[in-house]
């Protein structure tokens, strides 16, 4: 639905008409069963990827904005590396649209709505911030432990990773 790739740089726009962009696309999305969220990504050559949130559309909890805007920028531009990219989304990024950003390697993300007026509309994600910036007592949650295993076979598949002659390190 909202995947345009535009690869005249003659149209980049100031990080606040990208802004105004991405409040646009969540207005809609909400207007066609998705969540309140839209995400742009402008990759280092000025091409358009646009992503909104389809979590409760699609059954997808993984389908936030940000993610999908960059699975739209990597797969418009067939790589993982978004170097020299940035991210404008119309509200703060959870947590776990932050940690893909890190990993798709983005420059710079800008934001509109911060999480408190998120959490005002009735999307509070403080308890997922405080998982990560909190104690222990803020990760009973999802409690997660390493269970024992025999070193060989916990590390089998890192053994086979670097004995692939064909793998594409990232």
């Amino acid at each position: 639905m909202h995947s345009t790739a535009i690869s005249d740089s003659a149209t980049q726009q100031t990080p606040a008409e990208y802004l105004a962009q991405a409040v646009r696309i969540a207005v809609d999305n909400v207007r066609n069963e998705g969540g309140p969220f839209g995400a742009i990504v402008v990759s280092a050559d000025g091409q358009v990827f646009e992503g909104v949130n389809r979590v409760t559309a699609n059954l997808d909890p993984s389908a936030h904005a940000e993610v999908t805007a960059i699975r739209n920028a990597c797969q418009g531009l067939g790589t993982f590396d978004l170097s020299g990219a940035t991210l404008y989304t119309s509200c703060e990024p959870c947590p776990m649209c932050l940690a893909t950003s890190l990993w798709a390697r983005i420059d710079k993300v800008y934001f509109a709505a911060s999480r408190d007026d998120a959490a005002d509309g009735g999307f509070d994600d403080a308890v997922f911030y405080r998982y990560f910036e909190g104690d222990a007592a803020d990760r009973e949650i999802l409690p997660v432990a390493q269970e024992p295993l025999p070193p060989e076979e916990r590390v089998a598949p890192f053994t086979e990773w670097s004995l692939n002659t064909t793998r594409i390190e990232y």
